[in-house]
């Protein structure tokens, strides 16, 4: 897996670190537990596999816990409460611009991950956790600790304790051996214990009742650390919860079979279904249809120098559609085809689509759809196509369309969608709900009317010093090079920035600032 970029979020007194990968629109928070060290944990195929599948559909962003990796380590005696834990996850979302995010807490993660979630549940979209630990005082285990807390000591950093938490591995002399590297780059030993005492100590059942996200439960039958009891009984105490017990018995959520993982946690957030055997599978396709030059460009995109766009749009179109894990084909000069395994990404490229066009100076109109398609040799093809067809041809203005079916499957990803009408009857099919991508640069839920913010106290630390630099003139390359950010991530913060003022552009934002300045 290629090597991200370590950044640092401060929090309090201290700095935690921090990765992003993926630039997909739901924000998804990985909490793996301790022992822990972000740049260590990158080097195992089954963590990279893992990051790799959800960074498909997510933007995954990814921290060491205070006091271990790469974060600022603390004092044993004086280790900080889960108060200090929840306010670092905080801090990590601020810093990447994330306002609300999917939660994926595994091993005592998900402990970090449900206090979080009651504590902060309007920064929480929804709940993952894998291997939850029941706390010393949880009847369902009759009051034992998590082996994984057993005198973490005793041969700390030589990988002997792997015997206890992944017993699949021990056979793997590189594995043992890698792992108490990672241990020992994760922690001392003296930080190891308060560490672990720490995790022991943490009850979240107290604050179970406060948590209203819904969550997905999963748990390997025979986890070598922690009993299968303590998610059934979590199952039962949340009100929206589902549990699906997976075979294996290797605790961290990175080991043993991560694809079943990544299906599970993908079909839960964004509605997609693996995709079935054989040449009939359900697919979104996706039908992008020219409409000829755009707004101010029309004259200059006249004649040749319309050609030459066109081309270079043709250009970019494979690697826009490979980006999205989909295929593309044209139709005659002006329509193209594209398939896609989900709604998400057929979703996510009609966006890079249309941000090209528009560049180049092209209109675009684009229709989704989601159902069965045959996927024999060559390009898939079916009546889905035909209807995204249908509904790219409803209009003639370079909007993103799709069947209401197709939108639900992406329901849980803070898209907005506004009504557009019915695609009639055609050919013996019913009519189809159609809606209509709205304002796609917040990707947040639409909220309830509110007054228009004039009080920049309403922006984080480092959303004021983004509004800073765009009050300058900076553009979001130069940001990010000030700043020591990803261009994405500025990206997010301007977004989040326009959010919170309820501002229609970088210009506005910019002159509020300027205004209060002055006054």
């Amino acid at each position: 897996m290629q090597r991200t970029v370590t950044r640092y979020a401060k929090s309090g007194a201290g700095l935690i670190a921090y990765q992003v990968m993926g630039q997909g629109s739901l924000d998804l928070v990985l909490i793996c537990g301790f022992p822990s060290n972000i740049e260590i944990l990158a080097e195992d195929p089954g963590y990279g596999h893992l990051l790799q599948r959800l960074a498909r559909f997510c933007r995954v962003i990814v921290f060491d816990p205070r006091g271990s990796g790469l974060s600022d380590r603390v004092d044993p005696a004086r280790t900080p409460d889960q108060a200090v834990r929840v306010d670092d996850i905080l801090a990590v979302m601020d810093a990447t611009g994330c306002g609300r995010a999917a939660v994926l807490g595994a091993s005592d993660g998900a402990a970090q991950a449900l206090l979080f979630a009651a504590r902060h549940p309007d920064r929480v979209r929804a709940l993952i956790l894998h291997g939850f630990h029941a706390s010393r005082h949880d009847p369902a285990t009759d009051g034992r600790r998590p082996r994984l807390q057993a005198d973490p000591m005793a041969g700390w950093g030589t990988g002997s304790a792997l015997a206890r938490i992944a017993p699949s591995r021990t056979d793997d002399r590189s594995f043992v051996e890698w792992w108490g590297r990672l241990e020992r780059f994760s922690a001392t030993p003296s930080a190891a214990l308060a560490q672990a005492e720490l995790i022991a100590a943490t009850d979240p059942h107290d604050e179970l009742a406060a948590i209203d996200a819904t969550t997905l439960i999963l748990h390997r039958s025979a986890d070598a650390v922690a009993e299968v009891a303590a998610s059934r009984g979590l199952a039962q105490a949340l009100r929206a919860a589902r549990l699906v017990e997976l075979p294996g018995s290797d605790h961290p959520v990175w080991l043993g079979d991560v694809d079943a993982v990544a299906d599970l946690v993908e079909e839960f957030l964004t509605g997609e279904r693996s995709v079935l055997q054989g040449a009939q599978v359900l697919a979104a396709t996706l039908v992008a249809r020219i409409l000829g030059p755009s707004g101010s460009h029309a004259a200059a995109a006249a004649g040749r120098h319309m050609q030459e766009r066109l081309a270079l749009f043709r250009d970019a179109l494979p690697r826009i559609a490979a980006r999205h894990a989909g295929s593309a084909e044209w139709s005659g000069t002006d329509r193209v085809d594209l398939c896609f395994d989900g709604a998400a990404r057929a979703v996510a490229c009609a966006v890079a689509l249309r941000d090209v066009a528009q560049s180049l100076g092209l209109a675009m109109a684009q229709g989704i759809h989601a159902g069965d398609i045959d996927r024999g040799s060559g390009m898939p093809r079916g009546q889905a196509f035909e209807t995204a067809g249908l509904i790219a041809a409803t209009t003639r203005q370079p909007d993103i369309l799709l069947s209401r079916l197709a939108s639900d499957l992406v329901s849980g990803s803070g898209l907005q969608f506004v009504d557009h009408g019915l695609l009639g009857a055609q050919g013996g099919q019913p009519a189809v709900p159609l809606v209509a991508l709205s304002n796609a640069r917040h990707l947040e839920p639409l909220g309830r009317a509110r007054p228009r913010q004039t009080d920049l106290g309403v922006l984080t630390g480092r959303e004021r010093e983004v509004l800073g630099l765009v009050a300058e003139g900076a553009s979001n390359p130069q940001i990010a090079v000030q700043l020591g950010l990803s261009e994405h991530t500025v990206k997010r913060h301007v977004g989040n920035i326009l959010l919170k003022l309820d501002m229609p552009s970088r210009a506005a934002a910019a002159g509020l600032m300027a205004r209060q300045a002055r006054n």
